[in-house]
């Protein structure tokens, strides 16, 4: 494989996640039929891509189906209950989660250097948001932070079964939303403006970018996964800052340049070395 491709695949997924914010946004329905009606789209996909996958199941793949549910619905929760800001710093935290369990679960060596981008990273997603956070909206960053362990443990779950059938744990993991999501699917909402919203998040926000995640994260380090796709949290609020008029302060600025320098470094030393 070419050294660089993994890196390219990831930032491509980080890319396609960040449209999640103001897609979500853009739907008047609940968060839960939301989630359960991008993920059904997400099954047939899958099913059409991968019609064997359906058939290898394991433990493993059943934890990392579970952990993947758990992302998306928890966020899609959050980015409905609070800004689409708040919902995406929390959701970050995944990397912190990943370099405490890492070397308890994958044997892989959290080194100095780790810490310094996590450190560098987390830095500038705080910053971006510092003067976002507001009492108000509980529910939501409760929701926000679960969605960061879930992810992490997402993460760590598909780097331990490196030889494994990701598509298997994405399409059992949808098939898992879906049903979280039915008893709020119907009667359908707004159907006629709602659609291709729903579309969109289906294919270009939740498939395409976790079968390129999925792929690519069997040839990096897990940390090194979560600190390329730093890159959404930067992205997403901007897209919500363009279409739906919520905007970041000057903070946001400042947060952003952090968060964007030192993805960049990361990644370039994480190409150097392979």
């Amino acid at each position: 494989m070419w050294p660089n491709r993994p890196v390219l695949l990831l930032v491509l997924s980080a890319l396609l996640w960040s449209l999640g914010g103001v897609l979500i946004k853009s739907i008047e329905w609940n968060p839960l039929a939301i989630a359960g009606s991008r993920s059904l789209i997400a099954v047939l996909l899958l099913t059409a891509m991968f019609p064997g996958a359906w058939c290898r199941f394991s433990p493993g793949i059943g934890a990392s189906a579970a952990a993947y549910a758990g992302t998306v619905t928890s966020f899609v929760l959050a980015t409905k209950l609070t800004s689409a800001a708040n919902a995406i710093f929390l959701q970050y935290t995944a990397p912190v989660y990943i370099a405490l369990l890492s070397p308890i679960l994958l044997q892989e060596r959290t080194r100095g250097s780790d810490w310094f981008f996590v450190g560098w990273a987390l830095l500038g997603v705080g910053t971006f948001f510092l003067d976002r956070f507001s009492p108000g909206g509980l529910w939501g960053m409760g929701f926000a932070l679960l969605s960061g362990l879930f992810f992490g443990s997402f993460i760590i779950s598909l780097r331990s079964q490196r030889e494994s059938s990701p598509e298997s744990a994405i399409l059992y993991g949808n098939l898992l939303t879906v049903l979280l999501g039915l008893p709020f699917m119907w009667p359908p909402s707004h159907l006629a403006t709602n659609w291709p919203w729903l579309v969109a998040l289906g294919v270009f926000q939740l498939t395409l970018p976790y079968v390129l995640y999925a792929n690519a994260i069997r040839h990096v380090r897990a940390l090194d996964a979560a600190l390329i796709t730093f890159i959404e949290p930067v992205l997403n609020p901007l897209w919500v800052t363009l279409i739906n008029h919520e905007a970041p302060t000057s903070w946001g600025l400042l947060g952003g340049a952090l968060v964007l320098s030192a993805t960049a470094t990361r990644s370039i030393l994480l190409a150097r070395g392979n």
